[in-house]
């Protein structure tokens, strides 16, 4: 009987020792935006459930975010309205005559009304993630917005708020004391510092008209509504906010680890985030709120 002994380099039966050689996130010199491709993951703030989110092909002059379904499904199991692709890291809203697409989440999210136009793959995965949901829910990994109870002292702080900023006004999708900076740290990660800074100027809450001047489609009657006003502040410092960067990151150059959050607000589309006072200091408790 005889005992081989591994060699420097070498595992035990003879084959090389290789680790994989690290390499750093980066942003291509072709991209059309600076966001890292790699770290495009989140979770719906809904369901609980894993999405990504990439930037729409700007072809009717939106620059929200999309977020699709983190795997690819059969074309024929996906209606053609609900057909996506991705190409160079950018979402574009139709289908590239593969037998594979990309849907978006907002088709397959359980805490939303299900589609008009589907199929019974869709309304089978549209089980398995509702089922991924109650689970985190009983594992207390995940908490639903109507679950969520402020306390007597809690800020009365809208949820979404609706910031203006050079010259646009965008729906958030936190209060403005927890939009996060997106760029990436040196230990790769996301910062976690928020973009509101005792040291640079704030903005200030105002009320301004509901309607707006664009003309683009119908608008609710007139009216004011609560909006945090930053068109006021210099250029470079709209700049920060528009891009999501706390003032380290402003002019760091890093990549960002994340999409900016904001969402031209559509008075029609998001009447709900419509608040026709002031925030005051504090509000009582609500229940089921």
């Amino acid at each position: 009987m005889c005992s081989a002994t591994a060699s420097p380099g070498h595992r035990w039966d003879g084959t090389p020792a290789r680790s994989p050689r690290l390499r750093s996130l980066r942003v291509a010199p072709d991209s059309p935006t600076r966001f890292v491709r790699s770290a495009q993951t989140g979770r719906c703030r809904d369901c609980g459930n894993r999405i990504e989110w990439f930037p729409q092909a700007d072809t009717l002059g939106d620059d929200r975010a999309v977020s699709l379904h983190p795997q690819e499904l059969p074309a024929a199991a996906v209606p053609a309205i609900s057909r996506w692709h991705v190409s160079s890291g950018t979402a574009h809203p139709a289908h590239d005559g593969t037998p594979w697409c990309r849907i978006p989440h907002t088709v397959l999210c359980p805490a939303r009304r299900a589609p008009a136009a589907t199929t019974p793959q869709i309304t089978a995965l549209r089980r398995h993630l509702a089922l991924h949901t109650r689970r985190l829910i009983n594992n207390g990994t995940f908490t639903t917005p109507a679950a969520l109870t402020p306390t007597p002292t809690e800020p009365c702080r809208p949820d979404r708020p609706v910031v203006h900023l050079l010259c646009v006004r965008y729906l958030a999708m936190h209060p403005v004391e927890a939009v996060q900076c997106v760029s990436r740290t040196r230990q790769r990660r996301r910062c976690t510092r928020p973009v509101l800074d005792p040291r640079a100027p704030a903005g200030t809450w105002t009320l301004l008209s509901t309607t707006t001047p664009s003309g683009r489609q119908l608008a609710l009657p007139a009216g004011l509504m609560a909006v945090y006003d930053l068109n006021h502040l210099p250029f470079a410092e709209q700049l920060r906010w528009r891009h999501q960067h706390c003032p380290d990151h402003a002019s760091s150059g890093a990549a960002d680890l994340a999409l900016a959050e904001w969402e031209p607000f559509d008075p029609l589309l998001h009447h709900q985030h419509i608040h026709p006072r002031l925030p005051s200091s504090t509000r009582t408790r609500r229940r089921g709120a």
